[in-house]
């Protein structure tokens, strides 16, 4: 039996993402996110019609990934020296350098659901820079959180997300955080014997044909 409900956000993970010149996509080992508030990711992309003879003659997918933010307790900060590019001077202070680069990365997290929890990986995403925000304290203390923007695109290969099923196998589901899921490839199905034993037969009858009609001539 599925879920029926889900709720709350747990067990985020990010793996740093390489591309390789060859469109070669390595992921790194997934690493913790503990203190996940929130998130929210609106599509991006809606299809788009073309007209023509006076009818909608084709739609054309626009499947740009997503969009959205991911609210922490507190950004750690493997994330921000691996994926923010933030370095640790020789005194272990975080320092930004405009001249750096931000990473990718895959976005991993789980949603509980009333039977069992849902597993979900973002392939593609980058993130922008988290704002510098707090707030004095008043009667009582509020807890400040800090907010990732993210931009989830498609791979090269065109995959953009994945999460587990109802009938997900329990190895997959089990070794969800070990490394990044990459869909399964399904191996060729080779054509049966008897299939094969009649193509060489016809190609062999095919050339005596060719040859017999060269001697008549």
């Amino acid at each position: 039996m599925g879920n029926k409900v889900k709720f709350n956000i747990c067990n985020v993970h990010y793996a740093p993402l390489t591309a390789a010149e060859d469109g070669t996509d390595t992921f790194g080992v997934p690493v913790a996110m503990p203190g996940a508030v929130s998130l929210s990711l609106d599509p991006n992309g809606e299809p788009e019609s073309f007209y023509a003879d006076g009818v909608e003659y084709y739609v054309i997918n626009n499947n740009m990934g997503y969009d959205g933010d991911l609210g922490l307790a507190m950004i750690p900060e493997t994330f921000r020296t691996d994926i923010l590019k933030e370095e640790a001077d020789t005194n272990k202070v975080l320092v930004e350098n405009c001249n750096a680069e931000t990473g990718s990365f895959a976005l991993l997290f789980e949603f509980d659901g009333d039977v069992k929890k849902i597993r979900h990986v973002l392939y593609n995403c980058s993130a922008s820079r988290p704002k510098i925000e707090s707030k004095t304290n008043e009667e009582s203390r509020e807890v400040q959180t800090e907010t990732l923007t993210v931009k989830a695109r498609p791979l090269t290969s065109g995959y953009v997300k994945a999460k587990t099923g109802d009938a997900t196998t329990a190895k997959v589901y089990d070794d969800w955080y070990k490394a990044v899921y990459l869909p399964a490839v399904e191996p060729e199905t080779p054509a049966p014997a008897s299939f094969a034993m009649n193509q060489e037969t016809g190609k062999a009858a095919e050339v005596k044909s060719m040859a017999k009609a060269v001697a008549d001539k």
